[in-house]
């Protein structure tokens, strides 16, 4: 009883997997097809590139006199206010430099003073000698030796004075430079970077050392994006912007083109242009430094209908189609796509006009809105329908 058990389900499985392969073999010609559907929206043609979040201004505060760092009286992200003191160099060495060009001057003016005096005892000696000489009572060496010491005393006054003007300018870069010891806020702004603590000796023999980098306005930022080459042709000023940064990955920025700058920046032979795009950041989200993927508008085509891009790149493989009259023997010429005809795929001539990378629109064709258009051929898929109709995929 078991051996004929056996025997028949033998018998079932062998029927089974032969009606299976005649099944199979009978459908084996049917082409399953990818399509979607022709829809209808708005299409943006977009130049995308990278750039960073930069203040609009940006200031760096320096010193140009060389000492110690004594007081500091701001850190990072304090707000401060044009004239604020912001940290203090020691100003005791500037402070003697001071005192030593009053001194000088002093010195210059008693050395004046003396030389006047001088002056005014030569051209007394000068007038005695000429009523001297008029009377015979001296030699005219005499005269002449009084007129020389006259002049000479002259010229001296003159040279005394112009070391005055010599010590007096002395003084006042003395001055200034004490002065330059309160390192002050050029703007109204916020402290981004210091550079410096207390303590540290700044020199600013060769190159004016940076001590704080200040923004002035972080409501009001721009990004400085690098555009190729092949894609500045299309942008212009005010065209619209938007953005994306890591710290706010869900956020879309807005802001718009500012400057398209004419200066080539060429890295490993590329060469790219500086475009600069004004953003509003009255939230604070946006920080300096930041990394921005940028998209830039150049044209927006709304309500177009339009067709997935798959559809323009798809031809059909199958060898029914290719043994049959093509489109193009038939005068078809252009861009055409394809749909689905009593089962097997049919050209459709269509005008192409903007696309955004992912959908192109169209124009002056037969398609209309909701019909399906082939995207892509299954082919090495067996269809499991058993009315022989090709399978479809949306």
């Amino acid at each position: 009883m078991k051996k004929k058990v056996i025997i028949l389900s033998i018998i079932a499985v062998v029927i089974i997997s032969m009606g299976l392969f005649f099944y199979l073999r009978g459908n084996g010609n049917n082409m399953a097809y990818k399509t979607e559907k022709v829809s209808r929206g708005e299409i943006n043609a977009l130049v995308t590139a990278t750039g960073t979040v930069n203040a609009v201004t940006t200031v760096s505060v320096g010193t140009q006199v060389s000492g110690t760092i004594k007081r500091l009286m701001v850190d990072y992200n304090s707000p401060v206010k044009k004239g604020q003191l912001l940290a203090q160099i020691d100003p005791a060495n500037v402070q003697a430099q001071v005192d030593q060009a009053n001194a000088n001057l002093w010195s210059a003016k008693a050395t004046m003073e003396k030389a006047a005096v001088a002056t005014l005892d030569a051209r007394r000696t000068l007038q005695r000698n000429k009523e001297l000489f008029a009377q015979n009572f001296i030699a005219r060496s005499d005269l002449d030796t009084a007129e020389t010491n006259a002049q000479s005393a002259e010229a001296q006054q003159k040279v005394t004075k112009a070391q005055v003007g010599q010590a007096q300018a002395a003084l006042k870069i003395a001055e200034t430079n004490l002065q330059y010891t309160n390192i002050l806020s050029p703007v109204d702004g916020t402290v981004i970077s210091r550079s410096v603590d207390i303590g540290q000796t700044v020199a600013a023999s060769f190159q004016t050392p940076t001590l704080f980098s200040i923004a002035q306005d972080l409501t009001k930022m721009q990004i400085d994006t690098n555009v190729d080459e092949a894609d500045i042709g299309k942008v212009k000023v005010e065209q619209n912007v938007s953005f994306t940064v890591d710290a706010y990955p869900d956020t879309i920025f807005i802001g718009k083109v500012a400057v398209v700058r004419n200066a080539p920046i060429t890295v490993s032979n590329v060469v790219t242009y500086d475009v600069v795009i004004q953003v509003d950041n009255s939230q604070l989200k946006l920080k300096p430094g930041m990394t921005a993927n940028v998209s830039i508008t150049i044209e927006t085509h709304p309500d177009v209908l339009r067709i997935p891009n798959a559809a323009l790149r798809f031809k059909p493989t199958d060898v029914k189609v290719k043994s049959e009259k093509t489109p193009d023997k038939q005068g078809m010429k252009g861009t055409k796509v394809w749909i689905l005809e009593n089962g097997k795929p049919k050209p459709v001539k269509v005008t192409i006009g903007l696309s955004d990378g992912n959908y192109t629109e169209i124009s002056a064709s037969e398609l209309k809105e909701g019909q399906e258009i082939i995207t892509d051929s299954l082919n090495g898929k067996k269809d499991n329908n058993s009315s022989g109709t090709p399978r479809f995929m949306h």
